[in-house]
């Protein structure tokens, strides 16, 4: 039990960190408004994307929050990896940073499974 928590931490934590902290510091800089611009996308969408992300990062960070919030604000960050590896695929084709989101997905799948694994263990007991 104790290695599932320290794996969902440390996960969860990378998760927090590339979508509250990051985006909270950087999406007024020039080179976060350049990145939403290159995409395509209008410059009132990074600030939508900033609030978006802060928060979700915020409902999976807080142990207080309740399980079933938890699951939208990861099938929300899923939605948004997904969109932003297919964004990056069609204006800059097959490069580097294509395929980062795709990688933080996959943090944050392992930071949902471990998720499960934790409460599954936590329901079992309560019972």
């Amino acid at each position: 039990m104790k290695k599932n928590k320290v794996i969902f931490w440390i996960s969860t934590t990378l998760i927090f960190l590339f979508e509250g902290l990051i985006p909270a510091l950087t999406s007024r800089t020039e080179m976060a408004k350049e990145g939403v611009r290159h995409l395509g996308y209008p410059d009132y969408m990074s600030i939508w994307l900033t609030v978006f992300k802060v928060a979700g990062a915020l409902v999976l960070i807080f142990p207080q929050v309740p399980a079933r919030v938890k699951e939208w604000a990861y099938a929300c960050f899923a939605v948004e990896f997904l969109f932003a590896f297919l964004s990056h695929l069609s204006v800059d084709g097959p490069a580097g940073q294509t395929f980062f989101p795709l990688m933080v997905l996959g943090v944050l799948i392992i930071s949902y499974f471990y998720f499960h694994q934790i409460n599954r263990f936590v329901v079992i007991t309560k019972e």
